[in-house]
């Protein structure tokens, strides 16, 4: 029987770096839209839900996600650990799939790799973000449904509530733990440097070059060799990688 594997992008309007980034458009397209039209062409994907909160400014996303014919649901803004869990609750999932609605430019054809390793190795979780070599912006993490249950019960601390799985990642064998399996999908070369994700307005700038020069259906390859061939990185590699989960981990 082929396995349910649900794809749960988070996405909201409020960002404090960046107010209403998602919504944000190049060339007539949000950067929302970008994101879930290069998502479609996954092929080991079931579903793709788009999980959003409650706040009254975020309705225009499930209203927009519902007119893409996307599947949407609404919930917590802080405690998105369990945004994700009642999202797919009741869906009978095996697999799921997190990526954020910052990284337009996310590689279908990546997540599709991600997925399929995660799946033939039959690990609990699977990212190639465990060792950070890929651009940030490519971030792919596949996890056993029943590994979002457990950590929905079990995770405490904010960090682990607001950021869905480092209840999961502290508590892998990868990193000493002793109840879920996890793996790295591993790049074969460095490119931890280049930024591809949206949090800041350079990093608006930069995506924005990108697509005019080079559209919305390129592979995340083409995308970075272009960035370094034409010394792009300059416009927002100063800015802190993964720097909103920095700032839950002092929070605790």
């Amino acid at each position: 029987m082929e396995l349910k594997t649900i794809l749960i992008t988070q996405a909201r309007t409020g960002s404090t770096r960046l107010p209403g980034k998602v919504l944000m458009q190049i060339e007539g397209k949000t950067l929302l839209q970008i994101h879930l039209n290069r998502l479609k062409k996954c092929h080991k994907i079931s579903k793709i839900i788009v999980a959003t909160t409650i706040n009254d400014e975020d309705q225009i996303i499930f209203d927009k996600a519902a007119a893409w014919g996307f599947e949407s649901y609404r919930g917590s803004e802080s405690d998105v650990l369990d945004r994700f869990y009642q999202s797919v609750k009741n869906q009978n999932a095996d697999w799921i799939v997190r990526v954020t609605s910052d990284c337009p430019l996310i590689d279908p054809e990546l997540v599709d790799q991600v997925v399929a390793f995660a799946q033939e190795n039959d690990c609990d979780y699977a990212s190639n973000g465990l060792i950070e070599n890929y651009p940030d912006g490519q971030d792919v993490e596949v996890f056993k449904f029943s590994a979002l249950q457990l950590a929905w019960e079990n995770a405490k601390l904010n960090s682990e509530r607001e950021h869905v799985t480092p209840y999961i990642r502290k508590n892998a064998d990868f990193n000493n733990g002793n109840i879920f399996k996890a793996l790295n999908f591993a790049c074969p070369v460095d490119y931890s440097t280049i930024r591809m994700t949206v949090d800041e307005p350079a990093d608006f700038d930069l995506i924005q070059i990108l697509i005019h020069k080079l559209g919305t259906e390129a592979s995340w390859l083409t995308y970075t060799k272009f960035i370094l061939e034409n010394n792009l990185g300059k416009i927002n590699n100063q800015i802190i990688r993964n720097e909103g989960f920095l700032k839950s981990l002092k929070n605790d």
